[in-house]
Order: C-alpha cells, then structure tokens, then sequence
C-alpha cells in the first residue's frame, strides 16, 4: 500500500509539474531573444510568381515586404556558394549535369517555364532574369532582410564558405541554417553556434516523444526554429496548439510550410505558428492584410 501511495503521489507531482512547465516554461528556461521574428517568409523566392531562387524572385518578395527569405544552397567546382535547390540542374535548366562538377561562369541559365513543386498543376513563367546567383548576391541585395538556408549536401567546404559569409556580411543576427539531416545541423552549429539553427527531422521526432511523454518541459533545446511541413502524418502529430504556444514562449519560432492557400494560411496561424511559408508571397500578404495578422515590430 505504502509503495502504491508513493508511486501515485510521484506520478501526480511530476504530471502537475510537466503540466505547468508547459504553459510556463519560463519558470525552468530563460526565454531565447531574437533579433527578428518572421510572419510571411518566401519559399524560394516566392515560385509561384517569379522563377525559384533568383534575384528577381527576392527582390519581388522584398519589396512586398516579406519578414524572411527562404532559399537553398549548393557549391560549385570553383567553391562558389550558389542558391539552387537542385544538385542536378536538368530539373530547372534542361542540362544534365551538377552544380558540383561545373565552376559558377559555367552554369546554365534557368529554363523559361519551372514547375512549382508545391502547387499542383502549376507553371510558373520566368521573367528575364535566369541566371543561378550567389548567395553573396542575395547578401547584398538585402542587407537587413533574414534569410532561412537549406544547406542542401553534406559538404564541409559548404557549410564553412556559407558561415565564412554570414560572418563577413555581418548577418549572424539575421540568418537561420540547416537541414532535414541530423549530421548537417549538428556540423553547422559546430561551425558557427552563433548563427541559428534548425530542427532536423531526427530532432523532430524527438521532440514530439518529449512532448507526448510530458518531458519536454523539462529538457533544453539549442535550435531556435521549427519548420514543420504540410500535410504530413508528423504535421498532423506536431500541430497542437499547446506544443506551438510552449516553443514560442521559449523564444523557438514555429513555421509551417509550403502553405499556398487561404485555408491553410488561416488553419496554421490560428494553431499559433509564427510564420507561414509560400510559394505565393502576394496571396500570403493580401491575407494577412485582411485579416488583420500583424507585421512583426
């Protein structure tokens, strides 16, 4: 009996505990302080509406005035760090070859038409800039703009030359990088912990058994950010608003991605999350409008 009572009683603390960590995680963790904080972020530029990953494409999400730009990057032969999705270029240039074999004057243009992967059925028709840029390019460009990279291979040279520019460009306050790949976070974070990092995957498995277990009040986490994808089995394990309220009350930013229709839009930020990734940065912004979602201060 006096065992059965001693176990009850250490369950129920450690259950009220768990239970008010969670709505005040604040009480164990001291809050992260971001130096930004990114409601519409452009997926690629924004692909619905202007060619994936070029400078038109940031320029036109910049000038709608999105919070963040989200892009991917890739190492030519000449160690030139460019932003591309693809390793191999036949997808958005029609030459059958990769980025990695050729040195940065080499690369093809990109083709008039891409597919945008995220929206069904959907072509978007390029405009007269096609050429492949360098991230030091989009750096310049928009020197107060944050930047979410995809460190798209597991390369050492990469992920140095990507930090080696953050730094040089004063930016470790304004970018966020990583990957789906536990090796690939856990080597940019060893690179540069000061520049924010990602959830992988692998991390976000673990996070949803501590959040299922109750023990994620109780554990530090060092990435500052979460982009969950949707839809997807995991998307649907992940979205609960209590989890959501938890990580941004520790200063970890929630995005959901790729969401390109009002539904959407509406269904993710009324879970909580901080910001909506899109293909299609104009209808992200005309929703935010009228529904009267503020714009980070």
């Amino acid at each position: 009996m006096c065992a059965a009572v001693y176990v009850l009683s250490t369950v129920t603390g450690y259950v009220l505990t768990s239970a008010l960590l969670l709505k005040c995680p604040n009480l164990l963790h001291r809050k992260r302080r971001g130096h930004f904080l990114s409601r519409h972020i452009s997926h690629r530029g924004g692909a619905g509406e202007n060619l994936e990953n070029t400078m038109a494409a940031f320029q036109h999400a910049v000038d709608l005035g999105t919070d963040m730009l989200e892009l991917d990057c890739h190492l030519t032969k000449d160690e030139q760090v460019v932003v591309s999705h693809d390793a191999n270029l036949h997808r958005s240039t029609g030459i059958n070859a990769n980025i990695s074999d050729m040195v940065y004057n080499e690369l093809p243009l990109y083709r008039c038409n891409l597919d945008v992967t995220f929206q069904r059925a959907c072509i978007c028709a390029g405009g007269e800039d096609k050429r492949i840029p360098l991230l030091s390019d989009v750096f310049e460009a928009f020197p107060n703009t944050p930047v979410n990279i995809d460190i798209k291979v597991n390369n050492d040279t990469l992920i140095k030359k990507v930090s080696e520019l953050v730094v040089k460009y004063d930016r470790e306050n304004l970018t966020v990088w990583g990957n789906a790949s536990n090796k690939i976070v856990k080597k940019c974070y060893k690179e540069n912990p000061r520049i924010p990092v990602l959830f992988s995957f692998p991390r976000v498995l673990q996070l949803l058994g501590l959040f299922y277990s109750g023990l994620l009040p109780f554990v530090p986490l060092k990435e500052q950010f979460l982009e969950i994808p949707m839809p997807s089995i995991i998307t649907k394990l992940l979205m609960r608003k209590a989890l959501f309220q938890h990580l941004t009350a520790r200063g970890i930013q929630v995005y959901i991605w790729v969401l390109n229709d009002e539904e959407d839009f509406q269904r993710a930020f009324e879970l909580g999350a901080t910001g909506v990734m899109t293909d299609f940065p104009t209808r992200l912004k005309d929703f935010m409008d009228r529904n009267g979602i503020s714009k980070p201060q």
